[in-house]
């Protein structure tokens, strides 16, 4: 899976010179809490809640709220914006935002391709295709079942279940411990039955949850 997949490529934007208050405005409007700050079509940096939220006096300021009103009124974007952007290319893997986004302590990746931005991906939207990628809104059984690390072991278990005429979903494979737990999202919902046949072929069933879906 690509950035691309998952991204939102119907970007909300400012400029530099946009005030503050502006820029609140039209991230209420829109319902985000990050604005990406472009030149033209060039990242030139992040505005997000909390970088307002920091610039904004506290409570404890002596200022009245005139003046308060009145600095907000007079800062503007590029004052306390993030300069530093890091983006990402829209071919890249998914993973490689979550690893980039994980390295940074960041929550948000403006998308750029050939210098100009054409997206955005969140931490919500990796989230989002992790919860896709398990078949999590798909209706079906949830298996894991443990096999020997060993070449030809996992397609001894595709064989049984293509005798059963069950489809598969979804496979995701986690390592470590002396087995290999594999989970796969079958399109059948006779869980009893698919376990019999994997556990009498000598193939240990962890867990099976019967999921009625979200489409």
């Amino acid at each position: 899976m690509d950035v691309r997949t998952y991204m939102t490529d119907k970007v909300v934007t400012a400029t530099g010179d946009v005030r503050i208050l502006e820029a609140l405005d039209l991230m209420k409007k829109h319902n985000v809490t990050r604005l990406p700050i472009v030149q033209g079509k060039h990242v030139v940096g992040l505005l997000t809640e909390k970088l307002i939220a920091k610039s904004t006096p506290s409570t404890a300021t002596s200022l009245s709220m005139h003046e308060i009103n009145y600095l907000l009124t007079k800062t503007t974007v590029q004052d306390i914006m993030e300069k530093h952007v890091i983006t990402i290319h829209p071919d890249a893997l998914l993973e490689e935002a979550a690893e980039t986004m994980r390295q940074h302590q960041i929550s948000v990746l403006p998308v750029v391709e050939n210098d100009a931005l054409v997206g955005i991906i969140t931490h919500s939207d990796v989230l989002e295709a992790f919860v896709d990628l398990l078949g999590y809104y798909k209706k079906g059984t949830r298996l894991t079942i443990a096999l020997d690390d060993r070449v030809g072991e996992f397609e001894k278990v595709l064989a049984l279940l293509r005798q059963e005429n069950v489809n598969i979903n979804q496979i995701a494979v986690y390592h470590g411990g002396e087995k290999v737990q594999v989970v796969l999202h079958l399109a059948s919902q006779n869980a009893d039955k698919v376990s019999t046949v994997l556990k009498d072929a000598g193939y240990p069933v962890l867990s099976a949850i019967v999921k009625e879906g979200k489409e």
